[in-house]
């Protein structure tokens, strides 16, 4: 959701607007990769309208130790001095489960018994920043070197049941893949004002476990765990860093009572091929019994975290009628101990227990191959040919291509890159067009709206590295994909040049490369061309104004060095980059960096074509004891070295929200001299709707510089509360994403502002623009389109 531009029907042409700027502040995540380009987009519609979303990655099987953040060895220590998470089970019940219920297994390494009366197990989601939202009572002893079973919620009927528990914790979920658990030594809810990042030493902790992407943890996040596997603890290990302390094994939930009694060892189904484990639905009907079979190995990833190998039957594949084509004769081999003895080409035996791993939609079949499972075979074998094919529309068809090597058929569309970053992940589009979020079509509900789900269902899939490495948390590894010539751009086009496996993980059917692919073996391992869509300037758009609106995502001039509870993104060589956390700087760490972000903005405004701006996420100066338009002058300063005597900044009116109400980021305008000129004072919106939860819109009338008969346009730049979080708790996501409830509210205040403003300015020209937070068919947007606001971005049929 970036900038949205309304105009009040009847403007007129003489205003040429909607050239979307996009963000230019330093990617916290990106920062070890240097300053981003500059971006910018001459499209008329800013509906940002291409899907965004995320599917965190894990490996069958057992998650790698290798996606841990790259750390000193654990250092030597004796017994922690307090109870200890000692392992968190996060997907009972799924598809692939071991155990019906997720569960949470404390032990006490010390030589005494220890009451947990007046304890608590709590939890909080991987983004929140306010108090914990589970909270589960304990009581009862822990005895000395003993364990204590918590029970957890369950997503399903899958798996065994657990052992005796000692407390019951269903009442709340769990995340299974990114969140945070707190072992608090009260009864009552942590604070609301509970920091994030490292919360080593806090007050009523006695032990935590962040995993996954989660922003709470012990020096650094856990891997993310699975269906059959848990977050264990090592040993023991207590070194106060969840990622080190923390691998993924079977489970072993331990309680008061003891472990329970072992599950029943699987049958075996003895001699199949490949096309039999797989069956014909979505499911092997072999799930859970032992298996042996043979095939070439298509793919091989002994590095990354997949832990395994890909293997097809020999003389399958090539020109597929998909008609017929009914079982896949392609299957993933887990295997960490025999990965790293097999290459593509060998022709193998294995034997092991077939499982459904994933969900909760779709599952992938796999084989889990131990030590001495697997035999080299002398024999010839046909050699396995890619599938040359298009990419099946219904998951039926896609179930049938599981595991195999294809070769895909056409063009394919850059769509999303929102886990480029964390996964090394990319979303593609069959064919030329990038695919859009249901509700920038249709509102929820609607014939439009389903269509679009379904088109996005059937046209989409994901282009992933190989690899289930966490770029979160290993942050000295550069990501894949990724290169100044091809900057993943959505709507660029891209080409498959080699053969890839058609893969299911993480609930989506994808392509994986043949290895694990790298910047340096990209040369050889990469599979695909990409196109860049990127324009050298905006288009021309006429008309005698023109404006843009532009987010410079927390430009601060307030340096995160100068507040020591700040906490930063820090590069390779552990140089603090941008404000991560702990603070109300949100921008550069230190002037070095403030320059860098600064540098890019200029030019991005400089070379924008736009004679006047909406800025968002620009420092509201007056939160940090200075002028409330220090940032704002700094950076026209800075505009003005660039090209000496361009531009000016709308200045902020005496009549303004307390400082106290407004946020540490604000609304602001620029503009050229020579071309616009302010017409009265600005002003703010204060009303209830914003406090807290959003940036306050501002107004300003402009008319033509030098021309008093020119007419006057009303501008007023926003900032809507974000999709990140409920304002309250029962404005949850319905469709529409978190706080749509208070977006509506703000697109109603913001109307009955505009209304105001035009009868006090005698004019009837008015353009809403910045960041509305929402897409052309949500609630907010037909608030404003029900009061004679036109979305301009639909008059173009682009999308931001």
């Amino acid at each position: 959701m970036t900038s949205n531009n309304f105009i009040k029907a009847g403007l007129g042409a003489t205003l040429a607007f909607g050239l979307a700027v996009a963000p230019l502040a330093i990617s916290p995540a990106l920062a070890n990769d240097g300053p981003a380009p500059t971006e910018t987009t001459a499209a008329a519609s800013t509906d940002a309208a291409a899907i965004e979303g995320s599917t965190a990655e894990s490996a069958p099987g057992a998650a790698p130790t290798d996606t841990a953040p790259l750390a000193a060895p654990l250092a030597a220590a004796g017994p922690s001095p307090h109870v200890l998470i000692n392992e968190a089970y996060l997907n009972g019940g799924s598809a692939g489960a071991t155990h019906k219920d997720k569960f949470v297994e404390l032990y006490n390494p010390t030589a005494a018994d220890i009451s947990l009366d007046g304890w608590s197990l709590q939890y909080r989601s991987a983004t929140g920043t306010a108090a914990p939202t589970g909270l589960t009572a304990l009581s009862g002893t822990i005895n000395a070197n003993g364990y204590y079973l918590i029970m957890g919620n369950s997503n399903g009927d899958t798996g065994l049941k657990l052992p005796p528990t000692d407390a019951d914790s269903s009442g709340f979920a769990f995340s299974g893949s990114t969140g945070t658990l707190f072992l608090s030594n009260q009864a009552s809810r942590l604070p609301a004002d509970l920091a994030v990042g490292s919360l080593v030493g806090t007050a009523n902790i006695v032990d935590m476990l962040g995993y996954g992407a989660s922003n709470t943890f012990e020096v650094a996040a856990a891997a993310k765990p699975s269906a059959p596997i848990s977050l264990n603890r090592t040993n023991f290990a207590d070194t106060d860093n969840n990622a080190a302390d923390f691998s993924t094994a079977a489970p072993t939930p331990t309680g008061t009572k003891g472990a329970g009694e072992a599950p029943e060892p699987p049958g075996d189904a003895g001699n199949k091929t490949i096309a039999e484990i797989q069956g014909e639905g979505a499911k092997s009907p072999l799930d859970g019994t032992t298996v042996t079979t043979k095939g070439k190995v298509t793919a091989a990833y002994p590095t990354g975290g997949f832990n395994g190998y890909f293997l097809q039957t020999p003389g399958t594949g090539g020109d597929l009628d998909m008609a017929t084509h009914k079982s896949s004769d392609g299957v993933f081999v887990y295997s960490p101990a025999t990965v790293a003895t097999v290459k593509v080409g060998d022709y193998v035996e294995v034997t092991g227990l077939v499982k459904e791993f994933g969900g909760p939609d779709t599952t992938t079949t796999e084989i889990d191959v131990p030590a001495g499972g697997m035999t080299q075979l002398d024999e010839a074998a046909a050699e396995v040919k890619a599938a040359v094919v298009n990419v099946p529309e219904t998951m039926e068809l896609r179930e049938t291509l599981e595991g195999m090597l294809v070769a895909p058929e056409g063009q394919f569309t850059i769509t999303d890159n929102y886990s480029l970053n964390q996964y090394g992940e990319i979303g593609l589009a069959v064919g030329e067009n990038v695919l859009l979020q249901p509700t920038s079509v249709g509102a929820v509900g609607t014939d439009a709206h389903a269509a679009q789900l379904a088109e996005n269902a059937a046209m989409g899939i994901k282009l992933d590295d190989g690899a289930s490495t966490n770029f979160f948390n290993v942050q000295d590894s550069p990501l894949p994909w990724l290169s100044a010539e091809a900057p993943m751009r959505l709507g660029s086009s891209s080409e498959f040049m080699a053969p890839v496996i058609f893969d299911n993980r993480n609930n989506s059917y994808k392509f994986q490369p043949l290895e694990a692919l790298t910047p340096t073996n990209a040369g050889t391992v990469q599979p695909i061309a990409f196109g860049n869509n990127r324009v050298t300037a905006p288009g021309d758009v006429g008309g005698d104004l023109k404006v843009a609106s532009f987010n410079v995502q927390n430009y601060f001039i307030e340096t995160g060095d100068k507040n020591s509870s700040c906490q930063f993104y820090n590069d390779r060589e552990g140089n603090p980059i941008a404000v991560r956390s702990g603070c109300d700087q949100r921008g550069a760490a230190n002037a070095k960096n403030l320059k860098r972000q600064q540098d890019k903005i200029v030019a991005g405004i400089n070379e924008s074509g736009a004679d006047v701006l909406s800025l968002e996420e620009i420092e509201n100066s007056i939160k940090f004891g200075t002028d409330r338009d220090a940032a704002l002058s700094t950076l026209v300063d800075a505009l003005n070295v660039a090209a000496p005597g361009v531009w000016d900044y709308v200045r902020s009116p005496e009549l303004r929200p307390a400082a106290s109400v407004e946020d540490v980021i604000r609304t602001a305008f620029i503009y050229k001299l020579a071309v616009a000129e302010p017409v009265g004072v600005s002003v703010i919106l204060d009303d209830p709707a914003y406090t807290g939860i959003a940036r306050q819109p501002l107004a300003q009338a402009f008319q033509l510089a030098g021309d008093a008969d020119s007419a006057k346009v009303i501008l007023i730049a926003n900032h809507f509360k974000s999709k990140g979080s409920a304002a309250t708790p029962g404005d949850t996501d319905q469709g529409q994403g978190n706080s749509n409830l208070a977006r509506t509210a703000q697109a109603a205040a913001l109307v009955k502002f505009s209304s105001e403003l035009q009868s006090a300015q005698g004019t009837d020209k008015v353009l809403l623009m910045g960041d509305f937070n929402a897409y052309s068919y949500e609630d907010p947007m037909t608030v404003m389109a029900d009061a004679g606001y036109v979305d301009q971005g639909a008059k173009t049929g682009k999308h931001s």
